[in-house]
């Protein structure tokens, strides 16, 4: 009979996970964000604010489901006249962020009849706006083929053109 050889549990660094000088280098990286940010703390270093944009044109819309799956847009501002009817199937995006701020709505018990607010901004951004929930969503976050759709409301709503800065 021979005698059964045991296992014992190593405690050396054969076949680490780690790379020899990963912990070092972490913990260097955690000191030095901690200096960094402490030292702008003291001196009061700031980002470089932008220059605040102003609203360059504006559209007061309101969105309407028709039996087929198309959204109508109309113009709040010119006799809630259709300006743009999105095709059942089309426009995903434009759809899902209609959904979420309808659905917003539902829940602070605001109805659909008030107009939302599209805005080109002096800085290129579009925003969409529910004046009722207070929600605000900048589109072009979400790339330029998703705000797209929006953007293209300028071309056929008559839009509102504003001069010099709005309060």
């Amino acid at each position: 009979m021979q005698p059964q050889a045991t296992a014992q549990p190593s405690h050396a660094s054969h076949g680490s996970a780690l790379p020899r000088g990963a912990v070092p280098g972490a913990a260097a990286l955690v000191c030095f964000s901690l200096i960094a940010v402490i030292a702008a703390r003291i001196m009061h270093w700031q980002a470089t604010p932008l220059p605040p944009a102003t609203a360059v044109t504006v559209l007061h819309l309101s969105f309407r489901d028709r039996p087929n799956g198309a959204v109508e847009v109309r113009d709040a501002e010119h006799d809630d006249a259709l300006v743009h009817v999105i095709a059942p199937g089309t426009n995903g995006f434009a759809r899902g962020v209609l959904r979420g701020l309808a659905r917003e709505r539902r829940a602070e018990g605001v109805g659909a009849a008030p107009p939302f607010t599209l805005t080109r901004w002096s800085d290129g951004r579009l925003t969409l706006e529910d004046p009722q929930t207070k929600r605000q969503l900048s589109l072009e976050v979400f790339g330029p083929t998703n705000a797209q759709p929006f953007a293209d409301l300028f071309t056929v709503a008559p839009a509102t053109e504003l001069q010099g800065p709005t309060p």
